[in-house]
């Protein structure tokens, strides 16, 4: 007999227990409920992936709950918030019970290293499609935002760049030696919440890098009004898409695909020895507007290209 639908809830998602003091209430009434103190503001953000346009169909359910998760609690390391409570809905052609018990392991796996609750959602029949909002906690005034950038700021990544395209370009049937690192960063990116926290009071601005950094850091440029440089040899590339560009000279991979979350933002110069271990100074902002890059002994300008759905 086909489980119902509030059979698979109760088996795949309403076993665990509350981790965050946040959240008084979560699955089996009609409502979550969550409380704050005064002093925090929420921060909430939501992401759906569908099936032939954000993963593959024999996609490793086990890493699909992972990443379902991740993209969203990137976003709120984004804004240095505290991720405590996570929604999910969930739209499945059928009921596949070997599935689901992996995708569950992956996506509460991840809850659990990251202390945040699953408090809720909704299942229900079609097409495969998984939706997550996700919740944070952020001392009030202490957001950190995209519009905050000034002249004079340096800019960072908190890690490696290019690895989740490459590995993209890999489940496409693109043959590379080193494949490692790039499918697990594009399979099973990590949400970089305590870099996040630590840069609260620390970075003028910030976005994290779901389209591209190029892409991404133009949303910041744009949302403070300046431009900025990118210094091509600093950028951190790992041996696999360093060898990648060597064979290919597609340069621009690491500027133009997404799907790292890694965080990308500005700090003014008198605060980036605060800045967290493993961050890389990647360029500054400036005046004039749009974006460039010194790149052998030149300077280019670089369109903010990123993906964009009905583009």
């Amino acid at each position: 007999m086909a489980l119902g639908e509030f059979d698979l809830i109760r088996r795949f998602f309403a076993g665990s227990a509350l981790q965050h003091p946040f959240n008084q209430l979560g699955i089996g009434d009609d409502c979550a409920l969550l409380n704050l103190p005064d002093t925090y503001q929420i921060a909430v953000t939501a992401d759906t992936m569908v099936e032939k346009v954000h993963f593959f169909a024999d996609v490793d359910p086990n890493a699909l709950g992972h990443k379902v998760l991740a993209v969203n609690l990137s976003d709120l390391a984004a804004m240095g918030a505290e991720p405590f409570a996570v929604t999910l809905a969930l739209t499945l052609p059928q009921v596949d019970e070997s599935w689901l018990q992996a995708f569950a392991d992956g996506f509460l796996a991840l809850a659990r290293q990251c202390r945040v609750d699953l408090v809720g959602g909704d299942t229900t029949s079609g097409p495969l499609s998984l939706t997550v909002q996700a919740m944070g906690a952020v001392p009030l005034g202490q957001a950190l935002l995209r519009s905050g950038a000034r002249p004079g700021d340096l800019i960072f990544v908190s890690g490696p760049i290019g690895d989740a395209g490459l590995g993209l370009k890999i489940k496409q049937g693109l043959p590379v030696f080193d494949n490692e690192q790039p499918l697990q960063r594009f399979d099973r990116p990590l949400p970089r919440i305590e870099t996040g926290l630590a840069l609260r009071g620390v970075a003028s601005a910030c976005i994290d890098i779901s389209d591209g950094l190029a892409a991404d850091l133009g949303h910041i440029l744009q949302q403070s009004g300046v431009g900025a440089v990118l210094d091509w040899d600093k950028l951190p590339l790992s041996t696999a898409v360093g060898e990648y560009i060597a064979t290919s000279s597609d340069w621009t991979l690491p500027l133009s695909a997404g799907d790292d979350y890694e965080l990308c933002f500005t700090v003014p110069a008198p605060l980036a020895a605060k800045v967290p271990a493993g961050c890389h100074c990647v360029g500054v902002v400036e005046v004039e507007s749009g974006l460039r890059i010194r790149r052998a002994g030149r300077i280019e300008n670089i369109p903010a290209r990123g993906y964009q759905h009905f583009a």
